[in-house]
């Protein structure tokens, strides 16, 4: 399933502070729509925190970073202060914008089959158009690739 040139599927989920976020809030902006299985896990915490780290980078590219877990409000909020992120977390509890992004996946660790969330990141255009995507994200280096193709497109 690829979205690419398609108009993003819109959704309003709940934030961490439980205020109702819709993508469609964001026209006019680039997002940086990021899926990740779980807060405080490994991974994750490391994802977040790349994305923290060049956040003033992503703003001067008019880029909004928006992360999607099925992790609650309230440990939404727990990650965001422990790790000082400076952008939102969204809800996905039932898991409906994952499965809309086809992000839900079956998955296999240790021996053991189960559905989650696949890392992957989306770029929304300002039209909310997804002009780029990453699935089966790896970690690592992850965020520079980001940035890379949002200063292209500066450059265009």
């Amino acid at each position: 399933m690829t979205l690419e040139n398609q108009k993003a599927p819109d959704f309003t989920l709940l934030n961490e502070k439980e205020e109702q976020i819709s993508l469609s809030d964001y026209r006019g902006k680039k997002v940086v729509l990021y899926f990740y299985p779980k807060d405080m896990t490994p991974g994750c915490t490391t994802e977040a925190c790349d994305f923290r780290d060049r956040h003033e980078e992503f703003s001067g590219l008019n880029a909004v970073i928006l992360g999607i877990s099925g992790d609650t409000a309230s440990k939404h909020t727990k990650f965001i202060e422990k790790y000082g992120l400076p952008f939102s977390l969204l809800v996905d509890e039932d898991h409906s914008v994952a499965e809309q992004y086809g992000v839900w996946v079956l998955k296999k660790m240790y021996g053991r089959e189960f559905m989650g969330i696949e890392r992957s990141t989306f770029l929304i255009n300002e039209e909310g158009i997804v002009e780029k995507e990453w699935r089966k994200v790896k970690v690592k280096n992850h965020i520079e690739e980001v940035l890379s193709y949002l200063r292209e497109g500066e450059n265009e």
